[in-house]
């Protein structure tokens, strides 16, 4: 289980998937309430637990509960009280508390009804809460991403956010395998 998450941590700090830039445009606070969704190896939430410092917390949030452990185990080593670890199912995030962003990346591809699980995320969300979504363009047939179909075109994910009642903020063009899109309540 280790190292399936040490492998998806790899990944996610890969300077090609550009995770410093993608922290700058979240312009997290201190004292922020962050939901990292799909958590994986927890790499961006203790990058999260980080930014938004002892005042914020961070729910790492998974359907896997080896990740989580592995991820309390991360957070305890370098010493980040604020990281609260959360097992979900596909279709709620069972999240105990208002956030203000929620963060998925390379999820929404494993979600059955997203615009249900969508519009559930509204319930925790702060007035001005954000959800920023990472997802996996599609890519060549005979890939990973192309064989199981391991993406959500940036259009589809647009149209259902809307449909659950968000309205698109931001559409960033800067990673080369992942769309980024950024969404408030309307």
């Amino acid at each position: 289980m280790n190292g399936k998450a040490r492998m998806f941590n790899k990944k996610a700090s890969d300077p090609k998937n550009k995770p410093d830039l993608v922290l700058d445009r979240l312009a997290l606070q201190s004292g922020n309430i962050v939901a990292d969704i799909g958590a994986g190896g927890g790499y961006f939430s203790l990058r999260f637990a980080e930014a938004v410092g002892k005042d914020g917390v961070v729910f790492a949030v998974d359907t896997n509960s080896g990740f989580l452990k592995f991820i309390k185990e991360r957070a305890k080593e370098k010493g980040l009280d604020n990281v609260e670890t959360t097992l979900t199912s596909e279709d709620s995030a069972n999240l105990p508390e208002s956030v203000d962003l929620i963060f998925m990346r390379n999820v929404c591809h494993h979600i059955p009804n997203r615009i249900n699980y969508f519009i559930k995320l509204k319930k925790v969300m702060r007035e001005r809460g954000r959800i920023a979504i990472l997802e996996y363009r599609k890519a060549k047939c005979f890939t990973f991403r192309g064989l199981f179909r391991h993406y959500v075109p940036k259009i589809t994910i647009i149209k259902e956010m809307t449909q659950a009642g968000f309205q698109l903020k931001e559409d960033l063009e800067f990673l080369p395998e992942q769309s980024f899109t950024i969404f408030s309540m309307k």
